[in-house]
């Protein structure tokens, strides 16, 4: 019985999935990088990694992954095989930077604030609109 016990606790320790486990961005660019490559790849959760965590932020990122589900298997794919276009990365403060970006997809301009708090660099979605 003990032996059961056992193999049921090792078989319930190997399924249990561990959380990705994502580098900490180097500056505001490998921030907006990453994120922008996350929204694109359809990874929602690496995306909010980067992203500074106020209810803003979760309301913003919810609506890019809405927007981003309710577009066709073929839509997903041209996002996921897009790449990023960087047009200018402007320096604003020590603590945050501006990213001009478009993707070879949509073609479209978007424009990406990265905030560094707690010695971290994070997007703020708030702050981008």
């Amino acid at each position: 019985m003990k032996s059961f016990i056992w193999i049921i606790l090792i078989l319930l320790a190997a399924c249990t999935g561990k959380q990705p486990e994502y580098r900490k961005a180097e500056d505001a660019l490998d921030a907006g990088r990453e994120y922008i490559n996350a929204t694109l790849q359809g990874d929602f959760s690496r995306a909010a990694f980067y992203t500074v965590t106020d209810e803003r932020n979760k309301q913003l990122l919810l609506l890019t992954e809405k927007t981003y589900r309710e577009k066709d298997k073929e839509g997903r794919q041209q996002f996921r095989t897009a790449s990023i276009n960087i047009a200018e990365v402007k320096e604003l403060t020590d603590s945050t930077t501006a990213i001009h970006y478009s993707n070879s997809f949509d073609k479209e301009a978007h424009i990406l604030q990265v905030v560094k708090r707690n010695q971290t660099w994070l997007v703020d979605l708030g702050s981008s609109q």
